[in-house]
């Protein structure tokens, strides 16, 4: 990622982000990667992550630190008058809000989707709750780990030994901000053709009910829901971890003129026409006798060396590795993944574009740190700012606890 501010592909793209944790923020970092400009509209107690910690840079998390950067701040108080005045004339010069209220809570505030379509038709508007507002579960809270459970992810994931698991990276979140993220694309989109903006919603439920492939496409052809398998594949096989002499290495077979050619690279050209394994189908229903057969050829190399010789044959295989052998690993500094400017270090976009380059132009921001640049921005005197923070509408630096 450049660390230079040359125009990216979102560049002139203004958005008021009023997001909080992980989805959102999540989704606007990537637009702010590639140029938008993003004001992150913060309570007055802040972004409830920056305590998220430890690890600490000051007083921020390294929960908020990595989904923020390149993003403005600004304190307000929206359950004040003055608050929601100073983002009403935001949104003047604005093409995306984004928000994760409670569904309501805007209308509450007299600032509801109705509002906002008469005062600014070219706005989107973006919401992400966790259930959306209307059936049994509308206007529940809803957290990551808690969809993970309703829509049937914990209950796939794990083994026979361990039981049900938790993903252990925050997935429900996070693919919510990418659908967030693509669903403004798209609005936009259309916004070039109908001069309008609309109002979009993604909700965690039903972004894990998404995600759940194939085990929802599984159960709608023979109604049965997935059993636990660990570390293997459902539907492919071998598709799973293996010992070697030094370290665990995972192999994925996708067809069988893959596994016949596996079979030869690792010296055992018969398991690829024995009858018990010629065809996936056939490895499903032999699948502890292969995994034994493959297991005592693995545990003769070093799983470094045989991955990197079947993948130069083509072959896919990779050791498996910690996040700091990976984010350290001879490919990631090759193809620039990790990304520093002054304190801050971080994983780039991985959104490579060849024209309209992604950049760091801002580490993330402090709670409120650009109050008085983006309020002069948007006509405000300097002592009108201090008379909004003064009334608590707008915040300083210092945030509430």
């Amino acid at each position: 990622m450049s660390s230079q501010a040359a125009p990216g592909a979102m560049t002139g793209l203004r958005v008021i982000d009023l997001t909080r944790v992980l989805g959102g923020p999540y989704c606007t970092q990537i637009l702010a990667d590639h140029g938008a400009d993003v004001i992150k509209v913060e309570p007055p107690a802040g972004d409830e992550v920056r305590d998220w910690g430890p690890p600490f840079h000051g007083e921020d998390a390294a929960y908020f630190v990595g989904i923020n950067r390149n993003k403005r701040s600004i304190g307000l108080d929206l359950a004040s008058e003055g608050g929601r005045s100073v983002l009403m004339k935001m949104l003047e010069g604005a093409d995306v809000l984004i928000e994760n209220f409670k569904p309501g809570t805007l209308d509450n505030w007299g600032i509801g989707n109705d509002v906002l379509r008469e005062k600014f038709p070219r706005l989107v508007h973006c919401r992400i709750s966790g259930f959306g507002a209307d059936g049994p579960r509308g206007g529940n809270p809803g957290y990551d780990a808690i969809i993970q459970a309703m829509t049937g992810m914990i209950a796939a994931t794990g083994s026979p030994q361990s039981g049900p698991m938790r993903i252990g990276v925050p997935v429900v979140d996070i693919t919510t901000g990418l659908y967030a993220c693509i669903g403004i694309l798209m609005a936009l989109s259309e916004r070039q053709r109908s001069g309008l903006g609309q109002f979009l919603e993604t909700t965690l439920y039903e972004t894990g009910l998404a995600v759940m492939h194939p085990h929802a496409a599984n159960y709608f052809m023979h109604g049965k829901p997935p059993s636990l398998t660990g570390n293997e594949h459902p539907n492919l096989v071998p598709y799973a971890i293996f010992p070697t002499r030094t370290d665990n290495i995972f192999i994925g077979v996708g067809n069988d003129g893959t596994f016949r050619k596996l079979a030869n690279e690792i010296g055992k050209p018969e398991l690829g026409t024995d009858p018990r394994f010629a065809r996936n189908k056939d490895r499903i229903a032999n699948r502890d006798a292969l995994r034994s057969e493959l297991a005592a050829v693995f545990s003769q190399f070093d799983a470094g060396p045989l991955c990197d010789r079947l993948l130069a044959a083509g072959l896919p295989a990779g050791p498996v590795q910690s996040i700091d052998q990976a984010l350290t690993s001879a490919h990631t500094a090759h193809r620039g993944d990790v990304i520093e400017k002054d304190w801050y270090k971080g994983v780039a976009s991985p959104i490579r574009l060849s024209r309209s380059k992604p950049s760091l132009r801002r580490t993330p921001p402090k709670f409120s740190q650009h109050t008085a640049e983006v309020l002069g921005e948007f006509g405000y005197s300097k002592a009108e700012i201090e008379a909004l923070v003064a009334r608590g509408a707008v915040c300083g630096s210092e945030r509430k606890r």
